[in-house]
């Protein structure tokens, strides 16, 4: 019965295979591939090794798995990673695939006994490794694996150095759990559910020690937390006389050793950081010695991994220009190995570089088992400290697809009533920085555009390992332009704005505080032991469902795993009514989660804070402001913290220039007399005053968050442009009539609650998300431009983009 799950389960290598003797031999040399040498006939069944190579080297790239959380799988079942290494696509050539050559199980696994089955496998036939198969039963759960797998990238004499980068696959197998519970060896239904690759530059593979995290897809959204230990080394485990061979040295010898002491270099530098951070000091190594002798003056001047502080630097104008970005991440000629000289190197004889090879990889083997067990030992905090390097790495790596820039928006846009054409113009100069005989969607689809081409020519060569679902095709990534705004606040009256000098502001905006305001709010009087209860609202818009917005929910969690999230359910089905009927619903609903988790948190202390989060899409965003109009969550007003609006149409239909789109919510007004639609195009009342859209913005719904995000897309033609974004748009500007003045004191509205001093620091920012609507072509959806008002939906990249440039928003 045990066979039948071959594919799934599986155990240690056979020690009497020729893998397992080659593993037996040593972890660097355990490669018989190319055992059975060329040279001559031999007796049937014989095994020929065939000699080390003088220069023989090899790329040992380590894997850490510590553990598998379960975000968001729709199945329970058993589930189990599959890992291999490939040469990229197109690189291969004869090249001696890459195989498992180490495996070490930290600690048993945490998991029930009725939640595993088998150990960890390695698979001859394609060279992968096999995790322990586990049984995922709810979300959120852990799965602590703690094993480690080397996979080793040989490399002949004279080939040198790899020259092409590595894919590491990442598969998620899943089984089904069956009725008579454990029993899954019954069943022999096993399947590919999902992949995740990585790609390691050829730079990278001289030495890296990075966080890897690992979500595979929408569909199967988990996070795997691990890390990648690469070290370039010299194969095989024998020592080597100092004698030339006959032969002599490969061509490639100087382009090795100035390879291994690149890699000794780099992995002294990440031991040094690795032991500051975990504030133990390295005793394996207070007996080395390290020195080169007299070829200390060949070891590289400085690290040869770029400097991000001054590859991305801050600066009070923005970052993320294509300008800024070209030092690391665009591919230079030649750049394999950084900083040794390749005029001393060639000065040598060939003696010596033997003499230099042999010291230099002598000292690496030394330090890359020094830092395995070190690592064995302080496994969690280095990889907490390789995380938050990650993380904090996150806004300069991809600023590739954001561009930021910073504009003042103006304390109320003015309006004259008079027919002087030259005195409404110059009227509108003062009410804003944008030129409105310029169209605003077509001005942001064409930066966009601009930004996606430069993208498509750049060669990018980072350091750092690639996650294929965005490097794949860097071109086809969604471009986020993010405008963080200056306010224009009076101070007591005067016109004297409190940001007086835009060169020294960052992200946030200086707001007086008032008086008599608490820095904290005290849920349960303020217990020492209490906790802070940080909550996350999701809404779906028109005809939605409770896990629409799920995607950008699991990039929340990533960021802040504490977070508490509602997906709201209360209107749906329930799209088509009335706006404060359906505010009403979430506002009970909201009162409802919050006071459950309060008294759940009573039982630990208390809850000593609230910091309550909004996320809105289309229709959504008007239903939570309706929502916080709503008596019943007044109360909880002064504990709003960030709100985010994916394609709101906080100033309704109004200019709405989708004529196609225009038609379907006539039809639907007249043939179904949906109420929601009638107040988006204020047909709800005669007097546009009456209506339920302008006195929605007469309403403080906005004043109180301490951070706004507005995401909009010149390419949804679902929700207007203008209104996604709370500004005013070329139609309105030119338009004098009764209409054109209710929406400007409705934008004034709004942007007056935007400025309001309620909060000591604000964030306001928009960001316009560009698609890549390529491989949709021209279809109804694009042409309508529901394609792209949906894709907020079904991909995630460009909440990633914001939410871990901006990750203090989120937390």
């Amino acid at each position: 019965m045990y066979g039948r799950m071959k594919c799934l389960v599986g155990g240690a290598v056979d020690q009497g295979s020729p893998r397992g003797a080659a593993r037996r031999v040593s972890p660097a040399s355990g490669r018989v591939h190319n055992a059975a040498a060329a040279a001559g006939p031999r007796e049937k069944g014989a095994i020929c090794f065939r000699p080390p190579e003088v220069m023989e080297t090899v790329h040992e790239v380590a894997v850490y798995i510590h553990r598998f959380h379960n975000l968001d799988l729709f199945q329970q079942g058993w589930y189990q990673m599959k890992i291999s290494a490939t040469w990229e696509e197109g690189a291969t050539g004869g090249k001696t695939p890459a195989s498992p050559a180490r495996v070490v199980q930290y600690e048993a696994p945490d998991v029930g006994v009725d939640d595993a089955l088998g150990i960890w496998r390695i698979d001859d036939a394609d060279n992968s490794f096999y995790t322990q198969p586990f049984r995922i039963k709810y979300a959120r759960q852990d799965i602590y694996l703690s094993v480690m797998v080397s996979f080793n990238i040989l490399n002949t004499e004279v080939e040198g150095p790899a020259a092409s980068a590595v894919i590491l696959k990442y598969e998620l197998i899943y089984a089904p759990t069956l009725e008579n519970g454990s029993d899954i060896q019954a069943s022999s239904v096993t399947s590919s559910a999902a992949m995740h690759e990585f790609r390691i530059p050829r730079r990278a593979l001289l030495g890296l020690h990075s966080y890897c995290p690992v979500h595979f897809d929408a569909f199967h959204a988990v996070l795997v937390d691990l890390t990648l230990h690469i070290v370039y080394l010299k194969a095989g485990a024998s020592k080597l006389s100092l004698k030339i061979p006959d032969q002599g040295l490969s061509p490639a010898s100087h382009q090795i050793v100035k390879a291994l002491l690149a890699s000794r270099e780099t992995l002294l530098e990440e031991l040094k950081k690795m032991s500051d951070a975990v504030g133990k000091t390295i005793e394996d190594l207070d007996g080395a010695d390290l020195n080169l002798g007299k070829y200390e003056s060949l070891q590289p001047s400085k690290s040869v991994q770029p400097d991000s502080g001054k590859v991305f630097p801050v600066t009070t104008k923005g970052v993320g220009h294509l300008a800024g970005i070209l030092h690391d991440f665009l591919e230079r000629p030649n750049d394999v190995v950084d900083g040794t000289s390749d005029g001393m190197l060639y000065a040598l004889s060939s003696e010596e570089l033997l003499e230099l090879f042999l010291t230099v990889s002598s000292q690496l083997s030394i330090l890359w088992n020094v830092f395995l067990k070190f690592h064995r030992i302080n496994k969690t905090k280095i990889l907490d400290y390789l995380r938050d390097i990650w993380a904090i790495d996150r806004k300069a790596e991809w600023s590739i697809w954001t561009n930021y820039s910073r504009i003042e928006i103006p304390h109320r846009y003015l309006r004259s009533m008079s027919n002087d054409s030259s005195h409404r113009q110059s009227l509108l100069r003062v009410s804003g920085s944008r030129k409105f005989h310029e169209d605003p969607v077509q001005n942001s689809s064409s930066r966009a555009e601009l930004h996606r081409k430069s993208i498509a020519q750049m060669k990018i060569n980072t350091r750092s390992v690639q996650d294929m679902h965005i490097y794949a095709d860097p071109s086809r990534v969604p471009v986020v332009l993010i405008e963080q705004h200056l306010m224009v606040v009076p101070q007591h009256g005067s016109s004297k704005d409190l940001v007086t000098n835009s060169s020294e502001q960052k992200d946030t905006i200086v707001l007086p505080k008032l008086q008599g305001e608490s820095s904290a709010l005290k849920i349960t009087g303020g217990k020492k032991g209490g906790r802070v209860l940080r909550a996350v609202i999701f809404v779906h818009g028109f005809q939605g469902h409770h896990l629409d917005l799920r995607l950008v929910r699991n990039q929340w969690l990533l960021l802040d795993p504490g977070a508490e999230c509602l997906m709201s359910e209360s209107n749906e089905d329930k799209t088509s009514g009335d706006f404060k009927e359906m505010g009403g619903r979430l506002a009970g609903e909201a009162v409802a989660f919050l006071k459950k988790k309060v008294d759940k948190l009573a039982r630990y202390g208390g809850c000593k804070e609230l910091k309550l989060s909004f996320v809105g899409h289309s229709i959504g965003n008007v239903i939570i402001r309706s929502a916080l109009a709503d008596p019943a969550l007044q109360p909880y007003l002064k504990n709003l913290y960030t709100y985010m609006s994916i394609s709101g149409p906080h100033l309704g239909y109004w200019y709405s220039s989708n004529s196609l789109f225009n038609s379907g919510l006539w039809l639907l007004k007249k043939l179904k007399g949906t109420q929601c639609i009638h107040q988006l195009t204020f047909s709800d009342d005669q007097d546009p005053q009456n209506t339920f859209f302008y006195k929605l913005c007469k309403l403080k719904t906005l004043e109180n968050f301490k951070n706004i995000i507005l995401l909009s897309s010149p390419q949804d033609g679902y929700v207007p442009y203008h209104s996604a974004r709370i500004e005013l748009c070329p139609a309105a500007s030119s338009d004098n009539s009764r209409k054109g003045q209710v929406f400007t004191e409705m934008l004034n509205n709004c942007l007056d609650q935007i400025r309001a001093p309620s909060s000591e620091t604000r964030i306001f920012m928009r960001c316009d998300v560009n698609f890549d609507q390529s491989a949709q072509g021209r279809n109804l959806n694009t042409m309508i431009g529901r394609a792209a008002h949906i894709e907020f939906l079904e991909t995630d990249i460009y909440a990633k983009f914001i939410m871990w440039s901006f990750p203090e928003l989120f937390r």
